[in-house]
């Protein structure tokens, strides 16, 4: 089973989908992450506001942010390595990096929660 560790800068809330001007990076991100999970992925996500204790834990986290600071956020991995660093990855990168084929478009039930207004609305 895939193993996924997102590392988020700060945010009012776990998704990053807050509000009603949320970034759809963010919510496209959270529906991709929801797909890896129904595909049998293990997601773990920390925010930096609410878990600091999860990056200091990690050595990989720590020596980034160290090295590059917070810019360096958001941080993902995949099985122990970086996927992408200062960004978050399209659903197509991140099914490649699981070995897996992406869906072209979410499922209506991912559209409605990234369309929702996230937790903060």
């Amino acid at each position: 089973m895939p193993d996924i560790k997102v590392f988020d800068p700060p945010m009012c809330c776990s998704t990053g989908v807050c509000g009603p001007d949320e970034d759809d990076i963010p919510a496209q991100f959270a529906s991709a992450l929801e797909w890896a999970k129904k595909q049998g992925a293990s997601v773990d996500r920390y925010n930096l506001a609410q878990q600091p204790g999860a990056f200091a834990q990690d050595a990989k986290v720590k020596g980034l942010l160290e090295s590059d600071g917070v810019d360096c956020l958001p941080l993902v991995f995949v099985d122990g390595e970086v996927l992408t660093k200062a960004g978050y990855p399209s659903r197509g990168d991140l099914a490649a990096s699981l070995g897996l084929q992406a869906e072209a478009a979410a499922s209506d039930s991912e559209k409605k929660v990234a369309a929702s207004g996230g937790c903060c609305s």
